[in-house]
């Protein structure tokens, strides 16, 4: 199976740090935001990934072109050129990196992958700046379970984020911006079976518009309730806040 994360966004929020580099490429303990999603995903036995690209995606493609003399020991004979790379213990990931617009849109990025993801019937789908101790295989096994097109994990987080209200386990309201309260939220890490690119039109769709409400409208969305924890990145404070997690003894989402 695929996880496809989206990772061409401006950041805007974070612009302190994403002036120079995509927002999944600004580092936590010195490792992008992306690594420590790909591993979340790596230690359930997901290890295909299909990555998004658009604002700066140079930057994403040079570090993993040089993944391996970035994450490993180097000697390097300069009289005759030689470099030996002293191989440690590295994740066993296949990384697609594909350009799908500066200014694509949310579903418009997902929709530019429909071919990438042809031979699929299902894949993971999430954002490249949310970390959680998410359970991926419960998260597969739930969707597998109720048999509908879509499931969304969903997490618990303040009111400046959509809210999300339940029947059982079906969707039945996506609000993605309501003025107040609190209670469910999108935390992404979603699964979709293939016909879910579908309720995608064009590079202007915003997933979390049009295609989820349909989703939801036709009874196609379903719910996992993620109750540990769950981060997004999107301010200086909340980049500060997960660097000092996984500082400590106890960080939350290294489940590797």
């Amino acid at each position: 199976m695929k996880a496809v994360i989206l990772a061409g966004g401006f950041g805007s929020r974070l612009l302190e740090k994403t002036n120079l580099k995509p927002k999944p490429m600004v580092e936590i303990g010195g490792k992008p935001i992306l690594w420590h999603i790909m591993n979340i995903y790596s230690a359930h036995g997901i290890h295909e990934f299909i990555i998004a690209l658009g604002y700066k995606a140079e930057i994403i493609k040079e570090y993993f072109l040089n993944f391996y003399a970035i994450n490993n020991d180097l000697s390097i004979d300069l009289v005759t050129g030689e470099t030996t790379i002293h191989g440690g213990r590295q994740p066993q990931w296949k990384v697609h990196l594909v350009d799908t617009g500066l200014s694509t849109q949310t579903g418009g990025r997902l929709k530019r992958l429909r071919n990438w993801l042809k031979d699929d019937k299902m894949f993971m789908f999430t954002y490249g700046d949310g970390v959680g101790d998410v359970n991926i295989s419960a998260l597969l096994e739930f969707h597998k379970s109720h048999g509908k097109i879509a499931t969304v994990t969903t997490v618990r987080s303040p009111a400046r984020f959509g809210r999300i209200s339940y029947q059982g386990n079906q969707i039945k309201k996506f609000y993605e911006k309501p003025e107040s309260g609190e209670g469910w939220i999108n935390g992404g890490f979603f699964v979709l079976n293939t016909p879910a690119i579908d309720y995608i039109d064009n590079d202007d769709t915003i997933w979390e518009r049009k295609p989820v409400d349909k989703l939801t409208e036709d009874g196609e969305l379903m719910g996992y309730r993620h109750s540990g924890f769950w981060s997004c990145m999107d301010t200086l404070k909340e980049k500060n806040m997960l660097e000092n997690l996984w500082n400590s003894e106890n960080c939350p989402w290294q489940i590797w």
